[in-house]
């Protein structure tokens, strides 16, 4: 099993896992797939503890980050702390978040429990961020969300580190090889997170076929994918492997909140939804009175990214500790980020059963696909 993808990264299988946990990360990377930090709410100083931590437990093996500096997003070009844009949030959005709790039942008095922090995103903090990334010998920095700023894509070239973009739409992917990435991710609207409104089945060829006269760049699949028989699936539309994130949410390492987590084993794959409750852009995740709310006639609207994760991280937060104590309306309340595929994903298992089940999966398609060519 060995693709572009395997080559440039130095890996064997050609499996990237995006993860918020560094447990994950080296789980996958270390049984032959490759790791990627997702470190979009990190400090400097986490990051440079998590990775670290990571160098330790992986000798050696190649590993990445993805760092989400936006195309846009409130407060661009002005140098303001997340105070700054917390002062910007209009009162009316934290009266509906308490009145949204209170009508679950959840006592809204004590404000230091619904304290905390969101997304930390601006072109200041990246460049941060990066300082600490080309400390560490990463092989991969991804950004999402548009093109990446122009620092990042001429420092990972300086460093001999590729850089990945995640994409929605094959303009967005022709504007990426234009900016000069190694890398594209092209992520269908299965997938967990921030996505777009094209299936992953469609979007992987028209990628594939629009950019292969520009420059040669590998594309990965995303969106939905969390078995080996997707993956084969992805490399015969010409994928040059795949970018998975929901199948690490119910992994044993996983940061996925306890009672979260039973709730995505029980979902189906109609159990999620396209909302902007959580960030301000359409991203998927469980269906849930947070974001029927949100979606709903009673809501303000939602903000720019990324006022709206100030607004809702940390009740959400809140809300994944009192599920896990048994508060039957931060049950109902409580949602994360994941992608349809979230139908196959029944039971809790370490990430390198995962990823060994995902190779082996793959093996047994590639078989099937070559007895189907046979015959």
């Amino acid at each position: 099993m060995r693709t572009a993808i395997c080559d440039m990264l130095g890996i064997e299988l050609p499996l990237l896992a995006f993860s918020h946990c560094r447990d994950v990360v080296a789980a996958v990377t270390n049984a032959g797939g490759f790791g990627v930090l997702g470190a979009v709410t990190h400090t400097p100083e986490q990051l440079e503890h998590e990775l670290a931590w990571i160098d330790e437990q992986v000798g050696g093996k190649p590993y990445g980050v993805d760092i989400i500096v936006p195309e846009k997003y409130e407060g661009q070009g002005e140098a303001l702390s997340l105070d700054d844009l917390a002062a910007r949030i209009p009162p009316e959005h934290h009266a509906f978040v308490d009145r949204l709790l209170r009508e679950h039942g959840i006592d809204t008095t004590d404000r230091a429990e619904l304290a905390g922090r969101g997304m930390n995103i601006s072109d200041r903090i990246g460049e941060r961020l990066l300082d600490v990334v080309f400390r560490h010998p990463v092989k991969l920095v991804a950004n999402a969300l548009g093109v990446p700023p122009r620092y990042m894509i001429d420092r990972a070239r300086a460093e001999g580190v590729s850089v990945a973009a995640l994409v929605g739409a094959k303009e967005h992917a022709l504007r990426q090889v234009e900016a000069g990435v190694d890398i594209l991710v092209a992520q269908g609207t299965e997938a967990g997170g921030h996505c777009g409104e094209v299936t992953t089945m469609v979007l992987v060829p028209e990628v594939v076929e629009a950019v292969k006269d520009v420059r040669e760049v590998p594309v990965l699949a995303a969106g939905g994918i969390v078995t080996g028989r997707q993956m084969a699936a992805a490399i015969a539309l010409g994928a040059a492997g795949a970018w998975t994130g929901s199948v690490w949410l119910t992994t044993e390492e996983a940061e996925t909140a306890p009672y979260t987590v039973r709730k995505m084993v029980a979902a189906t794959s109609r159990d999620t939804v396209r909302s902007r409750g959580r960030t301000g852009k359409p991203s998927r995740q469980l269906a849930s009175a947070w974001t029927r709310a949100w979606d709903g006639p009673d809501s303000p609207g939602t903000l720019p990214l990324p006022l709206q994760s100030l607004v809702s991280e940390p009740a959400l937060r809140h809300l994944d500790t009192l599920a896990e104590k048994g508060d039957r309306g931060a049950q109902e309340l409580a949602t994360y980020w994941v992608g349809q595929g979230v139908g196959l994903m029944n039971r809790v298992r370490p990430a390198k059963d995962v990823v060994y089940e995902i190779a082996e999966d793959f093996a047994e398609a590639a078989e099937r696909l070559t007895g189907a060519i046979g015959d």
